[in-house]
């Protein structure tokens, strides 16, 4: 098989690696016998037509080496279990199960189980790592990587419930999960001794230095049908704890922000007028990709959703964008919420930086329509950065068209953010922001929302 000049974002299996060709993402395969027996399984059929599993076919001929190369349906918008709140990682981790016990039934097991190997589109999750599968010995009922679904899936879930630890302090510090022993120091005593915690965490962190090298030897039995019932038990504690775990809703500030703007920063009357101005303008710019910047709980991702577009929603606050998951979740829409201060943007990680790509460079040129609502001011004052410097941003990501919302210093939101430096921002004008706004776009529509300082633009390039 010819070499192919590409961006190479996978490699650490020893079968086979990821590559992605301009819009195309190839799997190139070294050892493709168990993928190759897989792909003609029903389990594997019927998790296609489902969508629980990304397409597959098979591009590239077998070559003198052996090499196979098959390629891949490319998601939208790809994301990482650092940007996931608590409720998409239990998602991924319930889907990894399912897929574990149906490909069971054909002889077949998952050889990792990580996180890592799921994408969402939308809300749903997706499996994508097809050299996962191979074939499972019907004597031996163990399986293999058990303990690192625990890793990467039970105890950062434990960890955010019980240690306030999101997927983000997690991943973006440790690609394999938390230890059983990094999680005890944060459960009370009482706690330790719930059953979950006993199995998860107290015992095995009390057993860990009793272990020895034959503990993780596999051990086969003589009765195949004693392996599968043992292997179905092990999969079925695992999601008895991962069903304990599930996320519910969560207290935050900010998650009630909706709510309290409605009530302080807009009277009812002008929380409809904003509603109007963007279902207006999204009628106008009809977009298909669009960026929700600091959505909350999802109302306006929402609406994006609902004109057709395709919509990556993002806010700092875990417990806003977890609520924003449910919310599209159960009404079935296409928005992918999303953990991410675009102050501070998740970063580029793994090998050389090149496994898991920065948010910006992902974002950068991929959406036609960037929603802005009451964030710019956040980032002027609590940030401090410039606004040249947001408007060029906004600039790199958009393609088209924005929705800016412009909160001025007489607002009461501005003035609590402020905190006495009202001198920072004296040079702060509806006037010096549509100078700075008539840099890279042209205004098309404004509205002043009556009896407040915050104005809607529509900006277009």
């Amino acid at each position: 098989m010819p070499d192919i000049a590409v961006a190479q974002t996978s490699f650490r299996d020893p079968d086979g690696e990821v590559l992605v060709l301009d819009d195309r993402v190839l799997r190139r395969v070294r050892r493709g016998e168990d993928l190759l027996a897989f792909l003609e399984t029903p389990s594997c059929r019927r998790m296609m037509s489902e969508g629980w599993l990304t397409s597959c076919r098979k591009v590239g001929e077998s070559a003198p080496g052996g090499e196979l190369l098959f390629e891949h349906n490319r998601l939208f918008f790809p994301s990482y279990p650092q940007e996931w709140p608590p409720e998409m990682l239990h998602a991924a981790g319930r889907l990894t199960l399912e897929i574990a016990a149906e490909v069971a039934h054909d002889g077949f097991r998952l050889k990792d189980a990580t996180p890592y190997n799921v994408l969402f589109d939308g809300t749903r999750p997706v499996f994508v790592d097809w050299l996962s599968f191979e074939r499972r010995d019907a004597r031996d009922p163990l399986w293999p990587c058990a303990a690192q679904f625990e890793r990467t899936f039970l105890l950062p879930m434990m960890g955010a419930r019980s240690g306030g630890l999101s997927p983000a302090e997690v991943f973006l510090a440790r690609r394999d999960g938390l230890e059983p022993e990094d999680v005890l120091p944060r459960l009370g005593l009482l706690a330790r001794w719930s059953p979950l915690a006993l199995q998860l965490v107290t015992l095995p962190a009390m057993a860990k230095s009793r272990a020895n090298e034959s503990t993780y030897q596999p051990k086969r039995v003589e009765d195949a049908e004693q392996a599968a019932f043992v292997f179905r038990a092990n999969l079925k504690r695992l999601s008895w704890a991962l069903q304990k775990l599930e996320p519910g809703a969560r207290a935050s500030s900010w998650a009630g922000y909706m709510q309290g703007s409605h009530a302080v920063s807009y009277s009812g009357s002008q929380f409809d007028a904003k509603v109007q101005f963007v279902e207006e303008a999204l009628f106008d710019v009809a977009p298909r990709r669009v960026l929700d910047v600091g959505c909350n709980t999802g109302h306006f991702s929402l609406l994006a959703a609902r004109s057709g577009a395709k919509v990556v929603a993002i806010d700092y606050d875990a417990a806003s964008v977890g609520e924003t998951w449910r919310a599209a979740h159960q009404g079935n829409a296409d928005v992918l919420p999303l953990v991410v201060n675009l102050a501070r943007p998740t970063p580029a990680l793994g090998w050389r930086y090149g496994e898991n790509a920065s948010f910006l460079d992902r974002a950068r040129g991929r959406f036609d329509l960037v929603l802005m609502l009451a964030v710019i001011h956040h980032l002027l004052i609590t940030e401090r950065i410039p606004l040249e410097e947001v408007l060029g941003l906004l600039a790199e990501i958009t393609t088209d068209a924005a929705i800016v919302e412009f909160v001025g210093a007489g607002d009461p939101m501005f003035q609590k953010l402020l905190r006495g430096r009202a001198d920072l921002h004296r040079d702060l004008t509806v006037e010096a922001f549509e100078a700075a706004c008539a840099k890279r776009f042209r205004i098309e529509r404004k509205a002043a929302a009556p009896d407040a300082d915050r104005t809607l633009y529509l900006l277009r390039k």
